[in-house]
């Protein structure tokens, strides 16, 4: 790569310059005795026909009864009860619906292969190909091609090629002792003899290989049934009661305040529609566990080139001066110090802002990662961002054995220091910007000076020849861009900053997958990438996910998260929910993506499977009923005859097929033709008749030879000079234009959350996702703890859900016929609905103020059976909470906090987004969001208490004061007229404490620190608080009006 200079041009100017600037394998978990007795009917488990003990399940050899295990089959769920794997057909046994393709044609499934008995029969196959079985029950046979060599990445991997891990523990006791103790759970189980004992060590070592290589890389957790039942009992028992509330509530009208019943109707309607969106889809929650040594054991062996996956970073940033440089440098120094392959990994940080602030800190941060990624990889520390190391208040010495540790973290810890003050300087050198526009160290201009009007640049600081770390090893490649931006171009924002990264890393890299962080996010877990290719390189679902998206964490926000920053209750309970129905939705960050699923491809199609037949019957009742197989077979010889056939090699683009290749071949430039070589004249003609690519992918023909490479990799013969022109080509403005950009590829336009919509257009498509929770946090990121900055923050995700509700994808009516689920619909529904739940909130928060300062109320006098419904309605919601809890681990504090903020955001942030939403699309207003500030204070909790004036703080403060006022007047009418009125008054007293309590937070994040409050809010909150009081005044005082003669004193002694 030709990373010398930054290499800076303009496609549509035809110009190009280059400025020189300064674990172990885990087993599973196997029965610890033998158990005769069934589990599951407490009867005794019989003999198969060779005298053995019959065994329903080989992965953990749960002790199931025969008939028991066929009727789970028929019946059940197909699964194991202990480690939920499908049971497989065993001899004799009846076929059922989901049997594998390939056993309905051939005999039946000989359960007896498992037992050593049959070791010499393992031995001879164990040099031919493994067919893995995926979940819709295809054989799917794909190849993954890395570094130009082809494997099998099926479920099992047989023989030699588990040499590797073998010669790990060659010389040593450790393999003996591991065998042995796979022999003994072997024995345990039923499944070898005991008179085995004359095999060879050899092949009993064989046998472990194979038990360990036929093991998932990842599970599905279920929770609990005894957790997860009562749930949902409850939620079905709440909508009954929810039911029966509204059936009360509307035929019981509270006459004498017919206004104030109709406005609190309609609100609780609303209210219990939200719940309904937000519950269901909660309704199938999961977990899922990943196994990186099973990983490491199938793509990184010993002697063999490694095979992982390559992966392109996406590090987004806008304006370091609210985005402080020295946290995206630290981001990127996570990044580079990843566990993972270090030629498989290009890091790709992009600076929509054209600032030469960030490219000189890119600069520091290169030649800093020389010496912190060593040190990272040597003593194997956490986090690897360097800040958030260093800060650490725990014992960095539990675990560390080198005696060099100390000593080399104490040089490591001042050399950080001496790189954090040479930014410093270059912040506040960027503080003043001189006249003439910013200069290069060499005396160039600054091709970015006017950051509205500049050509795209590129830079490449790493992974070129030469870049070495200090102790002489190849370090990950890392790549400055900046899209070219004129006048007159619509750019996007962040999404157009994206789909150009996309373009680009498929022009140098093409990295099959691609992880997006924001700029603030660091890598907190160094085996993240590792997590996600557990499932992006899972033979069954791997080419099936769109993404794999890691639930966000943050540092720096108070012990009580005061403005429920963390959003524990939606990233541990919402999105485990969404896992377990089509996937969670795409949050912005922290996400992997599968490159194909970003270029609008829909996800491969399965053969469907014939019709099942039952073996009792006749063949000629089979014919009547569902026709043979052999016709069945005949056609799909047919089918594959001629060229048809390989869906699993077929991807769809906006409905049409495309064929794509497994490798890439040599092109020409100039000549996309000359692409497409190696597929035969029938695919040809039909890929360039069905669509012309260059209306989808833009003008470029190398970008569009790497879409039609399934595996990722460069084209053989290509150069770093003609890759770095065509770069500059892809991110020129005009690139996009007359292309599918934005409207079915990549990140999709229209809405400032982006994310929500992307994500929604590939489910959509039929794409799957995954939720994946490790231990330990992928990532870490910052929140704007601040009240107003969090207030704004809110602004804008409520605001792109609005705009997306008043678009033409709207979930309501969009993707019908698709392959969207309806209860992710539902969710989807929730995301860009919530936001209008403002206006009925702020009417329902003001009725208790309304409501004591009148005297009337929203519910007339309770009966008995009215009472019943409303203690119900209470108690309902109460365990519906206490369930919850109790299945997620969410404590109770988090999902207060998430209450209370409900509230808070509901009344301000979400209220303005509804109208600015309303004049952008139909008056055509256009709001600019502002970028949320990213924490750099010192100062632990600094900006908690800093008060910052917005707009946003006048209604709630307005309620607040309401309601003050009402609790005030009605004590006080009640102490004037007596007990007779203290009885109607604790129903209204109750419903106002409720607003003042969820609004608490707001009223401790006004007065700050020091107990002050900005004047200009209290004047406009009193204002608005004694108009409606004076109002009210005018229209119904407190003293009852009289209409009899008016009685006067006549006298001393009268």
């Amino acid at each position: 790569m030709a990373g010398s200079g930054l290499f800076t041009g303009s496609h549509g100017r035809n110009e190009l310059q280059v400025l020189h600037g300064g674990g172990e394998p885990r087993s599973p978990g196997h029965q610890s005795s033998v158990n005769k007795i069934c589990r599951v009917c407490g009867d005794e488990i019989g003999l198969k026909e060779n005298g053995d003990l019959f065994v329903a399940c080989h992965e953990c050899g749960f002790p199931v009864c025969q008939p028991c295990y066929e009727y789970e089959r028929s019946e059940g769920n197909q699964c194991c009860p202990q480690c939920n794997t499908r049971y497989k057909r065993l001899k004799g046994c009846p076929r059922v619906s989901g049997d594998e393709e390939e056993n309905y044609y051939a005999d039946d499934y000989d359960d007896e292969l498992q037992n050593k008995n049959h070791h010499e029969t393992q031995t001879k196959d164990h040099h031919q190909p493994v067919i893995n079985h995926s979940e819709n029950g295809d054989n799917d046979q794909k190849q993954w091609h890395a570094n130009g060599q082809a494997f099998s990445s099926a479920g099992s991997v047989a023989g030699k090629d588990f040499e590797g891990e073998k010669e790990t523990y060659s010389n040593n006791t450790e393999w003996k002792e591991r065998v042995e103790k796979w022999k003994t759970r072997q024995e345990k189980r039923g499944l070898v003899s005991k008179f085995d004992d004359k095999d060879t060590d050899q092949g009993d070592e064989d046998d472990y290989l194979m038990a360990e290589a036929r093991q998932p890389l990842w599970r599905k957790i279920p929770i609990a049934s005894s957790l997860v039942n009562p749930y949902r009992i409850v939620i079905v028992l709440r909508l009954v009661i929810l039911g029966f509330f509204f059936h009360f509530r509307i035929l019981t009208p509270a006459y004498d305040a017919y206004p104030l019943w109709i406005i609190s109707v309609i609100c609780e309607i609303w209210f219990g529609l939200s719940w309904i969106l937000d519950q269901f889809p909660k309704w199938f929650p999961i977990t899922r566990e990943t196994y990186l040594d099973r990983l490491s054991m199938r793509f990184e062996r010993e002697g063999e080139p490694n095979r992982l996956c390559p992966v392109d970073v996406f590090v987004s940033t806008v304006d370091p001066l609210k985005e402080p440089p020295i946290i995206t440098a630290n981001t990127v120094l996570s990044i580079l110090a990843v566990d993972y392959p270090v030629e498989k990994v290009s890091c790709y940080v992009s600076d929509d802002g054209a600032s030469m602030l960030l490219f000189d800190t890119l600069a520091e941060t290169a030649e800093f990662a020389r010496r912190w990624v060593p040190f990272c990889k040597k003593y194997s520390i956490e986090p690897r961002a360097p800040e958030f190391y260093f800060s650490e208040k725990i014992d960095y010495l539990k675990d560390k054995v080198q005696a060099t540790f100390v000593k080399d973290r104490r040089a490591m810890k001042r050399e950080y220091e001496e790189f954090k003050v040479r930014i410093n300087a270059l912040v506040a050198k960027a503080q003043k910007k001189p006249e003439e526009g910013w200069v290069m160290q060499d005396g160039t201009p600054w091709p970015g000076n006017n950051t509205r009007d500049h050509p795209g640049m590129i830079q490449v600081y790493l992974g070129s020849a030469g870049a070495l770390d200090v102790e002489g090893k190849e370090l990950p490649r890392l790549v400055y861009v900046s899209r070219e931006k004129r006048p007159g171009y619509q750019h996007h924002k962040k999404a157009g900053a994206m789909n150009a990264m996309v373009r680009v890393s498929a022009v140098l890299t093409n990295a099959p997958f691609m992880l997006n962080l924001d700029c603030d996010h660091y890598i907190n877990n160094s085996k993240a990438v590792r997590e996600a290719m557990c499932f992006l390189m899972d033979p069954q679902i791997g080419k099936k996910l769109c993404y794999v998206q890691f639930p966000q964490r943050f540092d720096g926000i108070d012990r009580h998260d005061r403005y429920a920053n963390r959003n524990i209750v939606f990233f541990d309970i919402n999105m485990k929910g969404l896992d377990g129905i089509q996937g969670p939705v795409y949050v912005g960050t922290g996400c992997v993506f599968n490159r194909p699923a970003l270029y609008g491809y829909d996800p491969p199609v399965s053969e469907k499977r014939p019709k099942m037949t039952c073996d009792c019957w006749p063949s000629w009742c089979c014919c009547c009923c569902g026709g043979s197989r052999k016709s069945k077979s005949k056609k799909k010889g047919v089918k594959s005859l001629l060229g048809l056939g390989g869906l699993g090699k077929k991807k769809k683009l906006m409905g049409k097929n495309y064929s794509r290749k497994s490798s890439g071949p040599a092109f020409d430039l100039e000549e996309i033709e000359e692409g497409l070589e190696g597929y035969d004249e029938l695919e040809k003609s039909s890929l360039m008749s069905q669509k012309n690519f260059e209306k989808r992918f833009g003008q470029s023909p190398v970008f569009i030879t790497s879409t039609l490479m399934e595996d990722g990799g460069l084209p053989e013969g290509t150069n770093s000079t003609s890759l770095i022109k065509e770069a500059i080509h892809v991110i020129s403005c005009g690139y996009e234009e007359k292309t599918e950009w934005g409207k079915e590829i990549g990140w999709i336009y229209g809405s400032v959350t982006e994310d929500i919509l992307t994500g929604f257009k590939m489910h959509c498509r039929g794409w799957k996702s995954v939720y994946c929770t490790p231990k330990r946090p992928a990532f870490k990121g910052s929140a704007p703890i601040n009240l107003s900055d969090r207030l704004h923050q809110v602004l804008r995700w409520a605001l792109g859900s609005v705009e997306i509700f008043l678009s033409r994808h709207c979930p309501l009516w969009y993707g019908y016929g698709g392959k969207l689920k309806w209860l992710e619909r539902l969710a989807y529904t929730n995301t860009i609905v919530y936001p209008f739940t403002s206006i009925p909130l702020l009417a329902y928060c003001t009725l208790p103020a309304v409501c004591l300062l009148t005297g009337k109320f929203i519910i007339p006098t309770l009966n008995n059976l009215a009472s019943i419904w409303f203690i119900a309605l209470f108690m309902s919601i109460i365990v519906t909470a206490v369930l919850e809890l109790r299945w997620s681990g969410v404590s109770i504090q988090d999902l207060w906090r998430n209450e209370q903020f409900w509230v808070i955001g509901g009344v301000s942030a979400h209220l303005f987004a509804v109208f600015q939403g309303l004049l952008k699309v139909l008056a055509g207003v256009d709001t600019n969001f502002t970028v949320t500030a990213k924490a750099a204070d010192d100062a632990e909790f600094g900006e908690l208490y800093l008060f910052k004036w917005t707009t946003l703080l006048i209604p709630p403060t307005t309620l607040i004061i309401l309601n003050m006022v009402g609790v005030v007047a009605g004590v006080s009418d009640a102490i004037n007229n007596g007990y007779g009125s203290w009885g109607p008054l604790f129903g209204k007293l109750f419903f106002a404490f409720w607003v003042i309590v969820h609004l608490y937070p707001f009223l401790k994040g006004l007065m700050g620190r020091q107990n002050r409050t900005p004047t200009i809010v209290v004047l406009w909150s009193i204002l608005l608080a004694s108009i409606f009081s004076l109002v009210w005044v005018r229209i119904d005082p407190f003293l009852p009006k009289q209409t009899g003669p008016i009685l006067k004193q006549c006298g001393v002694e009268c």
